[in-house]
């Protein structure tokens, strides 16, 4: 919503694009079966069309808007999906407007109980969060989409009807200039928590609601204050409730709070009490005073929900189509960008014949494990944030009191934010037959390593899977090389990343100081597997090269 006299898109710091309607050739009789189409064109299922192309695979992108959703909705980014970005080639943008942050405070009845920082450290090339509105973020996909010669966005076509059988999914689009239907071989459900294709096939979502509602507001204040996730429990202003505050490009600020048990949410929602409670919060909480411009304003409820299965026959879903987590940890987004990775890797492999389609079984217990991961921890921040009862109010309240004066019960106020989930359960995924201590676990994300000024360990990592080799001149062995060799005569792709400790080496990384070596646990000799979505898949302390292969085809769905 908008103050008065001010349409959806009348903003006072973003230029809403205008997309136009395109006369497809489905429209004037012309059959086409396209490989995959997605529904929705947000910020995940760009991704997934981005995911496909860098795979070499075309899609078509159909979405019933003719510009990017309007309001910040979701604003923070995580490390794991700028690297996620990054290999899209599509992070610079992001980097350049999105503010980076590392710490964030709580406080208790204006008191600060809490300070807490991120992780981080130089062999990081991002930060561990950034905040950017979500306009931008759909903005920077479209653009790079639109500079993509496999990505076809058809705007303004509103999907109003799913069907599928053995071969493919047909879908009835509704335009401007009329209707027609689209034959593709898989489709990507990514229309979001009111998902046409997931009720087409009478498909529910299951879990918690949460009784706690918060309004979203938007506003224009200009403020030196940093970049940092600020909370506030039972503030002078708002006694009986939670807020949170982020700070934003172009001096937008985001301002979260909870609604009373018996406050009336339409009222609530009424752009007068929009400006009372927000002024009272920029001039009591946050000192602020009174110049500020109201902006743009949602009212949102906490759930934990998700599909039984993510996949449905020739149908994949991702993002909120598939799951709904609440905002608490800023998992929404970025767990709908791991969604898209995982999808997309996986529908091109066997799209072009690198993999069965049984590869694709592994989605769902793959990223519903990481819903359910999220709902664990998502669960414990919501309740915290609200209480579902008098009972659990008393006990967080109480927690909160001893933070006051007890600097180890400040912990109880930890946000645990969105960390990146380790397939260690997954059937792609081979257990440690070896000793390791350091590295990545089979099934963790593979993490970064500074290697030189503007160098990073990740920046070296191809579209394909990749064979990580440590060793101490930068050499495999001949046997190593053979078996690489036949396996990409054969068309998989997979690529040979060295690193060497001798210092020299042709076309390998040098870890002149060991330091690589020693994160990795590694010794001359080991290795890891790596997926293209830069998880591994496998790892050994001394690779015998006649295991390379059976780790790739159960890496590939194999038996």
């Amino acid at each position: 919503m908008r103050p008065a006299g001010r349409a959806d898109t009348d903003s006072l710091y973003f230029d809403y694009p205008r997309f136009p309607f395109v006369r497809p050739a489905e429209l004037d009789g012309q059959s086409a079966r396209h490989r995959v189409a997605i529904v929705g064109a947000g910020p995940v299922g760009v991704t997934a069309a981005l995911e496909l192309a860098r795979h070499g695979i075309a899609s078509v992108v159909l979405d019933d808007k003719a510009t990017v959703n309007d309001g910040s909705r979701a604003i923070c980014i995580s490390r794991h999906s700028l690297e996620t970005l990054q290999q899209l080639g599509v992070e610079a943008p992001f980097v350049a407007k999105g503010l980076g942050w590392t710490r964030g405070r709580t406080y208790f009845r204006d008191r600060e109980i809490l300070r807490f920082e991120m992780p981080h450290s130089e062999q990081e090339r991002f930060l561990p969060m950034i905040n950017l509105q979500q306009q931008y973020i759909e903005r920077f996909l479209i653009d790079k989409a639109a500079e993509s010669g496999l990505v076809e966005l058809r705007w303004q076509s509103a999907v109003t009807g799913v069907s599928q059988d053995a071969d493919g999914v047909i879908l009835e689009v509704t335009t401007p200039e009329g209707d027609y239907r689209l034959e593709c071989g898989y489709l990507l459900a990514a229309d979001g928590a009111r998902s046409i294709v997931r009720k087409a096939f009478g498909l529910a979502l299951h879990g918690e609601a949460y009784e706690g509602r918060y309004v979203i507001a938007d506003i224009r204040l200009r403020s030196d204050f940093p970049t940092e996730r600020r909370a506030f429990f039972h503030s002078r202003a708002l006694p009986d409730t939670t807020l949170l505050v982020h700070k934003q490009p172009d001096d937008i600020w985001r301002i979260d709070y909870q609604l009373g048990p018996d406050e009336d949410p339409e009222q609530a929602v009424a752009e007068a009490s929009i400006r009372e409670k927000v002024g009272l919060i920029v001039r009591e909480v946050l000192g602020e005073g009174d110049v500020w411009e109201l902006e743009w304003w949602s009212l949102y409820k906490a759930h934990t929900l998700a599909l039984d299965d993510y996949r449905h026959g020739r149908v994949l879903f991702v993002g909120d189509s598939a799951h709904l987590v609440p905002i608490f940890g800023v998992r929404g987004l970025n767990n709908g960008f791991a969604d898209a990775a995982n999808a997309g890797w996986k529908l091109a492999w066997v799209l072009k014949g690198l993999a069965p389609e049984r590869l694709l079984d592994s989605y769902s217990p793959e990223r519903r494990g990481a819903t359910l991961d999220v709902f664990a921890n998502a669960g414990k921040s919501t309740r915290f944030m609200t209480p579902p009862s008098r009972g659990y109010q008393l006990m967080r309240d109480a927690a909160l009191a001893l933070a006051l004066h007890n600097d180890y019960a400040s912990g109880f106020a930890n946000p645990r934010q969105v960390t990146p989930y380790t397939y260690g359960e997954s059937p792609l995924t081979l257990a440690d037959t070896d000793d390791f201590d350091s590295g990545p676990m089979p099934g963790a994300p593979l993490f970064n390593h500074r290697l030189g000024e503007g160098d990073y360990l990740l920046d070296h990592l191809g579209s394909g899977f990749t064979l990580l080799h440590f060793s101490q001149a930068g050499r495999v062995d001949a046997e190593l090389a053979d078996r690489l060799a036949a396996l990409q005569s054969r068309g998989q792709q997979i690529g040979l990343l060295r690193v060497a400790r001798e210092p020299g080496a042709e076309g390998a990384l040098g870890d002149r100081d060991g330091s690589l070596f020693g994160a990795y646990g590694a010794e001359p000799g080991s290795a890891y597997l790596v997926r293209p979505d830069r998880h591994v898949a496998a790892r050994w302390k001394r690779l015998d090269p006649a295991d390379l292969e059976p780790a790739l085809v159960a890496a590939l769905g194999g038996e």
